[in-house]
């Protein structure tokens, strides 16, 4: 059983984006709510929780990726 490395490279990359995601949504709801009455409160606010549902989409399939890569699981193109 042998580890396919471009995709374990692939997931790995994935999971450095969402480390960078579990970094940079906190900050920007932290940031939204410390000023609830700036005019771009709301637009922050969302956007904040895009990342954070974003950082959880990412590590989810990060994970997935990797694993896949292990168990040399192959994506089959005639389907």
């Amino acid at each position: 059983m042998h580890t396919n490395k471009d995709l374990l490279l692939k997931g790995v990359k994935y999971l450095g984006f969402t480390v960078a995601l579990m970094f940079a949504a906190p900050f920007a709801i932290y940031q939204a709510f410390k000023n609830q009455d700036h005019p771009l409160y709301l637009p922050v606010l969302i956007t904040g929780l895009i990342l954070a549902i974003g950082a959880i989409a990412l590590g989810f399939y990060g994970i997935k990726t990797i694993m896949d890569s292990l168990f040399n699981k192959k994506k089959d193109s005639s389907n």
